[in-house]
């Protein structure tokens, strides 16, 4: 017997940010997913231009990335775990937002069927939680060399994220730059936040 699931929009606490459920059909087959419709996702007021994919494979348990944001060019995104597991958190750079500097988290599982439309303004990063299976996909509208962000730990912004399900902060794998990154406090000072 078939199985239907239709997509299905949740607000969240951040302007904006929109957790989704997406178009699902699975018979004896298997299953197929539709992840983005623009009619549909223009009809539940997510209006965006996904004009590129990035696709992360096999990032080990432990490995943050983040927390990352376009300070010029900037673009909504659509972000989905199509393998593994992780927590992603986003932070709402938008400083003419109610809900400037506020972040959120979500765990995103392949078999659970969630992603997470993420407005302009608005910083993400994850963490892989599931040992070399994790892959994820981003549409947005990437130029690297706006690409920019916020440390993952800064104190100010206080995100509170689950260490223990990739072994604890003994086992984060950062990339350099994402090492570098500047505090809350720099980015504002030095960029003025996001519009």
């Amino acid at each position: 017997m078939a199985v239907i699931n239709k997509f299905d929009f949740h607000e969240t606490e951040i302007i904006g940010l929109v957790k989704i459920t997406p178009f699902c059909f699975e018979d004896t087959r298997g299953k197929l997913t539709k992840n983005f419709s623009q009619v549909v996702f223009e009809t539940n007021g997510c209006r965006c231009d996904l004009s590129e994919e990035l696709i992360v494979v096999k990032s080990h348990s432990g490995v943050i990335r983040g927390l990352h944001v376009q300070r010029v060019k900037q673009a909504d995104k659509l972000v989905c775990c199509v393998s593994g597991h992780i927590w992603i958190a986003v932070v709402d750079l938008r400083k003419n937002s109610p809900s400037f500097k506020k972040w959120l988290g979500f765990h995103l599982k392949a078999k659970e069927d969630m992603e997470l439309f993420i407005p302009c303004g608005c910083a993400m990063g994850y963490l892989a939680v599931e040992e070399s299976s994790t892959i994820c996909t981003y549409s947005e509208k990437f130029y690297s060399e706006y690409d920019c962000g916020i440390r993952w730990d800064d104190p100010e912004l206080g995100i509170q994220w689950p260490l223990e399900l990739a072994g604890g902060r003994e086992k984060i794998i950062l990339s350099e730059k994402d090492q570098n990154l500047p505090s809350f406090h720099e980015f504002m000072e030095y960029y003025g936040g996001l519009s």
